[in-house]
């Protein structure tokens, strides 16, 4: 690849984050036309997940699928049966069914609460993958009862970032990174003389602190933490981050960083945050290819420490590369 290529860079705002764009190519023209088709599909994607328009189609399955099966778009069908294959092999703790709990805890309108014990036991009742049915044959979705909501908020981002590297490998671009704010990066190649591309992650605790240094090249990676959406009532913060069996925000973690081949995988990943280093041990034990880094608490100086587990069997592509400097 040569020193020569042309660097060009763009951001859009949807999902409720920044996707950004950086990419390297012979024709500054070529890119320009790729971003705007890139973002294209993102909002695309964000008008048919978003749980915020009443004529989306996941706000018309929310509506309906509990009443009669609804008929879904081929790849947001596929996203749904990935989405309960990843809540059944985390014993739940990924799971799209989510929303009402997210509503209880005031984390959709950014206004935070304790929701009382009977307002979340008849929440818990409608929360679960269990309630969701699909039928591959007719390609519908159905609910088991009344008040059971999508909310592919844990992993839309994700999927919109790979429907965007989809986009920029059919257009010839070979060194690209994408980003979908503080959640999903696919590394596409790597910039002109480098052998992939810099990341880093922050200090749980202080933005404007580093707390690791990353290389990733044709891989992604996805962070959950607790800083990305909390609010505080005393002493106490709580965070966006649910545990979906027990309806309370998970405690005693900071964040999850989880590298896999691609951006969906990750960021639904992400959620071993709920299971926590134990947990996701079981869970690698049967899944290749997967790194997850924790940052746990420690004390109560603004202290964490690190947890790297991997996959029992793990060997990366031979184009690919995931470097942790801690």
């Amino acid at each position: 690849m040569s020193d020569e290529l042309n660097f060009y860079e763009a951001s859009h705002t949807a999902m409720g984050t920044r996707f950004t764009l950086a990419a390297y190519a012979d024709d500054v023209r070529l890119l320009a036309q790729t971003a705007e088709q890139v973002f294209e599909e993102v909002d695309r994607i964000h008008a048919q997940m978003s749980v915020y328009t009443p004529n989306s189609e996941v706000s018309l399955i929310n509506r309906e699928a509990a009443s009669v099966p609804v008929r879904v778009e081929p790849s947001l069908f596929a996203l749904l049966q990935n989405s309960l294959r990843y809540s059944e092999d985390t014993g739940g703790a990924f799971d799209i069914t989510t929303g009402p709990l997210m509503k209880a805890w005031g984390f959709f309108r950014g206004e935070g609460r304790i929701p009382g014990s009977e307002e979340l036991h008849a929440i818990l009742a409608t929360v679960g993958h269990q309630h969701v049915r699909l039928d591959p044959a007719d390609r519908t979705i159905s609910f088991d009862l009344q008040g059971v909501e999508l909310d592919l908020g844990g992993v839309g981002k994700g999927y919109a970032v790979d429907r965007a590297v989809t986009i920029l490998r059919e257009n010839g671009i070979r060194a690209a990174l994408l980003s979908s704010g503080m959640s999903s990066i696919y590394a596409l190649g790597a910039p002109p003389g480098e052998e992939a591309w810099k990341i880093i992650l922050r200090d749980p605790f202080d933005s404007t602190l580093p707390a690791d240094v990353l290389y990733l090249k044709n891989f992604s990676m996805s962070t959950s933490g607790n800083y990305n959406k909390f609010f505080r009532l005393g002493e106490k913060i709580y965070s966006h981050i649910m545990d979906p069996r027990t309806g309370m925000p998970v405690e005693n973690m900071l964040s999850t960083t989880v590298f896999a081949a691609n951006a969906t995988d990750s960021e639904a990943l992400s959620k071993l945050y709920v299971l926590g280093p134990e947990g996701s041990r079981r869970y690698l034990a049967t899944h290749p290819n997967i790194q997850v880094l924790f940052y746990i608490p420690v004390g109560s100086n603004n202290l964490f420490k690190r947890v790297l587990i991997q996959s029992a069997s793990y060997s990366l592509p031979p184009d690919a590369l995931v470097k942790i400097l801690q």
